[in-house]
């Protein structure tokens, strides 16, 4: 674990895998909801690093300290709402991840509403989350090339993530369905549905 500086008012801590962000990121909402970490105001889960900033300028030392002697648990235990996202299972790889992986298109259906997932962290755009707990069976690489054009509600797979496009844009994942649930809303108190540690279900609906 490297705490670094970033800027005055936040501190980057880089870790080895996602594993250990989303423990430690799971120990520091806990240490603020007990108080006496007022200095941190907001944190940015990534794949392998976790964002600490603070309202104003922070003590990088002392957030570093307090950083290092935090007790990370051993697993991971999403404490965030659970959603459920419903799903038309029509996509245009669907077929494909159904060979990739030598199971028909039932079953990668049923695999993939099967799973609870979590969701880890932010993605490339607002309201891109990168959802874990998919099903291993189903991990497949991304597209060798990316599409121009991803539809808004594509849903996804790739690696060993899961995701939901919120809006229109090129993409590289495998699609295997879409979903009508408005993701990003600027209207909303919170604008982005799927925040880190939110659970969330696919359920299939027909087609």
């Amino acid at each position: 674990m490297r705490v670094l500086p970033f800027g005055d008012d936040a501190v980057l801590v880089e870790l080895d895998d996602l594993a250990q962000v989303r423990a430690l990121d799971d120990a520091v909402r806990a240490a603020r909801s007990r108080g006496g970490w007022d200095a941190v105001v907001d944190q940015v889960p990534a794949a392998r690093t976790l964002l600490l900033r603070g309202s104003g300028p922070v003590e990088h030392a002392a957030l570093a300290a307090a950083v290092h002697g935090l007790e990370l648990g051993s697993a991971h235990h999403a404490v965030g709402p659970e959603l459920e996202l419903p799903v038309t299972y029509d996509g245009p790889d669907l077929a494909d991840v159904a060979q990739a992986t030598g199971r028909s298109v039932e079953e990668v259906v049923r695999r993939h509403t099967a799973r609870l997932y979590t969701v880890a962290f932010g993605g490339f755009m607002p309201g891109f989350a990168y959802l874990v707990g998919l099903d291993p069976v189903l991990q497949v690489p991304r597209l060798a090339s990316p599409r121009e054009r991803v539809p808004a509600g594509s849903v996804a797979i790739a690696d060993e993530f899961s995701a939901v496009y919120p809006a229109a844009t090129p993409g590289g994942w495998r699609l295997l369905g879409r979903c009508a649930t408005t993701l990003w809303d600027l209207e909303r108190e919170q604008p982005a549905l799927l925040v880190p540690g939110t659970r969330v279900r696919f359920v299939a609906t027909p087609r």
